[in-house]
């Protein structure tokens, strides 16, 4: 049987700044605490989504993908108003993950207007949430600041409308204890009001390291995101060492006096773990091709007319062109990208890359290994004839 717990919040480095956990790592050590799953929460953003399938792929832990939001209960898009709460979302479904992907886009594309900050607000979250777990998340979680700043009543109302912009059954109530002074005063008005709302509450670690001696290196990364000293950090915020990732025994000692907190743990693995996944085969935008023929037919024709312009050219300037070795070799890259499926790719990049060159938009002559393709020369896409310089 395995452990009767899961971490479901947890920042890796792609919490740029702040989290110090590399997912490699992670994965490695959720496994020999021999926990089910985990989950990723990095903040406003899934860089690490693809990274924790692929390491959970090679294991028996299973993955859970997420994200901790910045939030307003205002508008994300208003610069009059600062509002920067957290919110911890997880997709239970690939339309959840979908879901929470446009959550996350909506956060950068509109409501990027406060300190750098993505947030989504509730018009936003109601019309994505299909699929999503939400959480109310740590000390600076919409919800808890909501008390802390305006008293309970206020934190009641703040529930109540995010219970209500999920799907029933959807939402948790989140407790936390790193030893902060606020942190059982908080968690107590929070059990209290998940027990008259029928919520249920869910314990977690706010995960940033992996061993509690890395706390202070921690500190250090939070530092230099901040550009403060430790002085300063340390006198502005409770610093804590706690922030690690807690074995299973630590996590039901924790909230023994809640037991359901952490089984409500497997429960929302159960519901997201394995449930959702990033990757899947490419795909690549289609070309318009004129007059209806195949994406392979059009490329051979211009990369062969495009040969030409450039054997003609080269002779004009006395140039001695061997065609046979042109054309044998055009032959064979050609038979290469069109097996991969590339033509359209390549049809795209000569389109705006010719586009640039004939409307006076500078380009470079070719970097990379493009550099040493003749179809690519033959197309404009590259100024470099890689049978002159090797």
């Amino acid at each position: 049987m395995g452990a009767e717990f899961v971490h479901l919040h947890v920042h890796s480095e792609f919490s740029m700044l702040d989290g110090a956990i590399r997912i490699p790592q992670l994965v490695e050590s959720v496994g020999k605490m021999d926990m089910p799953a985990v989950a990723l929460t990095d903040n406003g953003n899934m860089f690490g989504a693809v990274q924790l399938v692929r390491a959970c792929n090679k294991t028996k832990v299973k993955p859970i993908l997420g994200c901790e939001m910045s939030f307003t209960a205002g508008d994300r898009g208003d610069p009059k108003n600062h509002e920067l709460h957290h919110l911890l979302l997880l997709a239970s479904s690939q339309e959840g993950y979908q879901n929470l992907v446009r959550l996350v886009s909506a956060g950068w594309v509109d409501g990027m207007v406060v300190h750098d900050e993505p947030r989504i607000d509730f018009e936003v979250l109601r019309k994505h949430s299909k699929g999503v777990v939400g959480m109310s998340a740590c000390m600076g979680g919409h919800v808890a600041q909501e008390i802390l700043n305006k008293g309970p009543e206020v934190g009641r109302e703040a529930i109540a409308k995010l219970r209500d912009s999920f799907d029933p059954g959807y939402f948790f109530i989140d407790i936390q204890d790193h030893g902060f002074p606020e942190n059982r005063p908080l968690n107590q008005v929070l059990g209290r009001l998940a027990s008259e709302l029928d919520l249920p509450l869910v314990g977690t670690n706010d995960c940033h390291y992996l061993e509690r001696q890395s706390a202070h290196a921690q500190l250090v990364l939070q530092c230099i995101g901040a550009g403060r000293s430790v002085r300063e950090m340390e006198a502005v915020h409770h610093h804590s060492s706690e922030l690690y990732l807690k074995t299973p025994e630590q996590m039901l000692n924790l909230f023994a006096h809640i037991p359901d907190a952490a089984k409500n743990t497997l429960l929302i693995a159960e519901m997201c773990a394995g449930q959702a996944t990033p990757l899947g085969d490419p795909r690549l935008p289609r070309f318009a091709v004129p007059g209806g023929a195949s994406e392979e037919d059009y490329l051979r024709a211009l990369s062969v007319a495009g040969l030409g312009r450039r054997l003609k050219e080269m002779r004009e300037r006395g140039e001695t062109v061997e065609d046979g070795s042109y054309h044998s070799r055009l032959e064979l890259e050609l038979d290469v990208i069109l097996k991969m499926g590339f033509a359209g790719y390549f049809l795209i990049v000569q389109d705006f890359i010719n586009w640039a060159k004939d409307n006076g938009v500078p380009v470079g002559p070719g970097r990379g290994s493009g550099a040493g393709s003749l179809v690519a020369w033959a197309l404009r896409i590259t100024d470099l004839n890689p049978i002159t310089h090797g």
